[in-house]
Formats: structure tokens, C-alpha cells, sequence
């Protein structure tokens, strides 16, 4: 049998600060007091640190309420000892946030760092050993961490004209220039149904589309559909990884200048931007979803649910806009009122947007629909009245439309 051990009391604390400042030794003092010495060094180390607030030194009295105090905590989980940060993180979980975007959401309205994300994981899989199944809040609901590698074939050699995406500018490596974009596909059970995901690595914006099938004719047809309404100076690169589907992404070099570049091999996180993306839109769309059952309407509203998501973004003053302030077309993070939504800042649109025969633009920045139903399997939902990107700036300007600008959205795309 072991031992029996005996928390130190006040009367015990107070004669280790009287022998300590006589001068004797942990082991003298253990000897006086009828305990080991390992315990009285123990307890002045633990004591005696220099905080904030606190100049260094052991206090007896100090030192009992802090012993008090780590008996009534428990000292693995903050969130365990916060309720009120335990609170806000969970709404947080359940409105789709990562535990990284809570954590430096928290971190920027405080300035000061206030919990880590390694924390908030910690907590929600011990919560989940417990049977409480936080995990299940979690952006992608692992029931425990770690990643499993998978080993196959690759058809890079297959692509002609492929450069290594070690050969992409400096700039698009650090994020430091807008225009380098990032392309993969979002795949579902169904054979056939899947969504062409484009993300912009600096800005993080995201355009979605959701194309019959996966043709490498096609797809390099509906990517320059889209890179083509942007400005040149926003579209500078795209990068792919080792994907069938993206063997003709030549043609976007000769019709619009836009530089390709390829993953290596069995390396999609080399394209993290748009793998993050696709992680975060199975929120929504998990993949037993029925793409038949999800209009382009929906699409561009999960979307702009995206970009304005916040974001670990640095480079922005406030990661819920969205958007580098280069491409100047977002809208503010407030509701506005009825009257003024629609306004990107420079002109209302309400003489555009309530003509009978305006509709967006097919592939541009859409104004969202506020009470888009989300699919049944969802366990989130779109905020209403979120903010918008702007169709085109011919709109704002009410110039002659770009072509194919209110074209119907169908399965059709403009020949590259």
C-alpha cells in the first residue's frame, strides 16, 4: 500500500517562509516541518515565480490560495476552467468556424492571444473520448487526428507542356501580388457530379461552378470563362495539380496569357489554398449530396458564404471583408439598410438591379440570394443580407453589358 499524502496546510506554509528566511535549506526545513524534501522545493518553485503582477518571492498566504485554486481547476483545458470562452467557442464550432480562425478572431478583437487552436482541438477530442462528440463540430468531423497517405499512379507524365509548380514567381509563393490563382475539383458520390473550385491565393476569394462532367476540353473552357471577366492584373497564374482533367490547360496560356503550373506528384497540398476550400465547402455539401437538387442560385451563394468567412488574412485590417482591397469591389461587413444594399461604394444599383430584365452575371461576383434554402444534409445555413461582390464594373457604371454577362447559367460554355 502506498503512501498517504497530505496537502500542505497555512500553518505548514507559513514556517517554510519563516525557515527560508532564516536562511535554511530544503532539507532543514523538510526535517522541521515532517516532510519530504522534494515537497518544500517544490512548493517555493511553484509559488515564488515572477508574473504580471507579482514581483517574485514566496508568500505564504499567496501561496495557499493559488494551491486552493489549481484544486478546483482543472488544469489540462482552459476551456474547462473558462465557461464563458468554453461558450464561445462552441457557438463558434457550430457556425462552421475552424478552430484556427476562432482563435485568431479571438486574438485580434482582444490583441492579445487568448486561446490556441492546438487548445480548442485538445479540448473538443477530449470531449469526444468523453462521448460528448465535439468532433462532430469540427470543419470536417474527424473522430481523431492525423492524415493517411494514399500511393497510386500519376498521369503527369501524360500532360504536355506541364511545368512544375517550382518554376511559379516568387510572388505567388509568399502571397505578395494578387492574380495567382488555384484550381481542383470538388468530387461526390454520384458519378459525374462534381464542382470547379478557383481560389485566389492572396485575396482567398473563391469562384464556384458546377459543370456537367470533367472533360479537359471543358474544363479549360469554363476556367477561361471565368479568368476572362477579371482584370489582366488579376489573373497572372493558376496552378493545378496531376489531374486528367486539366490536360489542356495550355489553351489558357495562348487565349489569355495566363501562366500554368503543376503540383509534383502525389503533393496536392503544394495547391493548399483551393484543398482548404474544398474542405470547408463539404460543411455544406457533404459528399452523399445531390448536385440535381443544387441550383447555380444556391452555388453562388455558398460561395459568397466563403468570402466572407474570416479568415487568418494579416494583410487585411479585418479579415471579414473578404477581399484585398486591390480588387476595390467589396462591400462592407454591416448590414446596410434595404435601401442601400447593393452599394459597392461608388454608385447604388438600384436602377440596375430592379429592371425586369436584369440577371447577374453568369461567372462574376453575384449579389447573393439571402433566403437560399441550403441542402437537407446541412447542418449550417447561409447568413441573410450578407455582403456581395459586385457583378461587373460595366453595371455599377450602367455602360453596355460585357458579353455573355446576363447569359442564362446553364451547363453551356464559352468556347476558349
Amino acid at each position: 500500500m502506498g503512501r498517504r499524502y497530505r496537502q500542505l496546510s497555512l500553518d505548514e506554509r507559513i514556517e517554510i517562509a519563516r525557515l527560508h528566511a532564516a536562511g535554511l535549506s530544503d532539507r532543514a526545513i523538510a526535517a522541521a516541518i515532517g516532510r519530504d524534501h522534494t515537497t518544500i522545493g517544490r512548493e517555493r518553485r511553484r509559488n515564488s515565480q515572477r508574473t504580471k503582477v507579482w514581483d517574485g518571492g514566496y508568500a505564504p498566504a499567496r501561496a495557499h490560495a493559488l494551491a486552493a485554486r489549481r484544486r478546483r481547476w482543472d488544469g489540462r483545458f482552459k476551456l474547462v476552467r473558462q465557461p464563458d470562452l468554453r461558450e464561445i467557442v462552441r457557438k463558434g464550432l457550430a457556425m462552421g468556424h475552424s478552430p484556427e480562425q476562432i482563435a485568431g478572431r479571438l486574438a485580434r478583437d482582444a490583441g492579445r492571444t487568448v486561446i490556441s487552436h492546438e487548445s480548442i482541438y485538445r479540448y473538443v477530442y477530449h470531449r469526444s473520448a468523453q462521448k460528448d462528440h465535439w468532433h462532430r463540430l469540427l470543419p470536417r468531423a474527424k473522430f481523431r487526428r492525423g492524415r493517411y497517405a494514399r500511393r497510386g499512379g500519376s498521369p503527369a507524365s501524360f500532360i504536355q507542356h506541364r511545368i512544375p509548380l517550382s518554376e511559379r514567381p516568387a510572388e505567388a509563393d509568399r502571397r505578395d501580388q494578387p492574380g495567382h490563382w488555384e484550381a481542383d475539383y470538388m468530387l461526390f458520390a454520384r458519378y459525374g457530379h462534381n464542382i470547379l473550385v478557383l481560389h485566389e491565393r492572396q485575396t482567398r476569394f473563391t469562384i464556384l461552378d458546377k459543370p456537367p462532367h470533367r472533360k479537359a476540353a471543358l474544363t479549360a473552357s469554363r476556367i477561361a470563362a471565368h479568368l476572362r471577366a477579371i482584370p489582366r492584373d488579376m489573373r497572372r497564374t493558376i496552378s493545378f495539380d496531376n489531374g486528367t482533367e486539366f490536360a489542356e490547360h495550355y489553351r489558357l496560356h495562348d487565349r489569355l496569357g495566363v501562366a500554368t503550373f503543376f503540383c509534383d506528384v502525389r503533393s496536392p497540398w503544394q495547391k493548399g489554398g483551393v484543398e482548404n476550400t474544398i474542405g470547408r465547402l463539404r460543411r455544406v455539401l457533404p459528399r452523399k449530396t445531390d448536385l440535381d437538387t443544387i441550383t447555380h442560385r444556391q452555388l453562388r451563394a455558398y460561395a459568397e458564404r466563403l468570402n466572407n468567412t474570416p479568415q487568418k488574412m494579416p494583410r487585411l485590417p479585418d479579415t471579414r471583408r473578404g477581399i484585398h482591397r486591390s480588387l476595390k469591389r467589396c462591400t462592407s461587413n454591416v448590414n446596410p439598410h434595404s435601401r442601400l444594399r447593393g452599394n459597392d461604394g461608388k454608385k447604388k444599383q438600384r436602377g440596375v438591379t430592379a429592371h425586369p430584365n436584369y440577371r447577374p452575371a453568369r461567372f462574376l461576383f453575384t449579389p447573393s440570394a439571402t433566403s437560399v434554402p441550403m441542402h437537407p444534409e446541412s447542418r449550417y445555413s447561409p447568413a441573410a443580407n450578407s455582403p456581395s461582390f459586385v457583378a461587373s464594373s460595366n453595371a455599377t457604371k450602367g455602360a453596355n453589358p460585357a458579353p455573355n454577362s446576363h447569359a442564362r447559367s446553364d451547363t453551356r460554355a464559352d468556347p476558349v
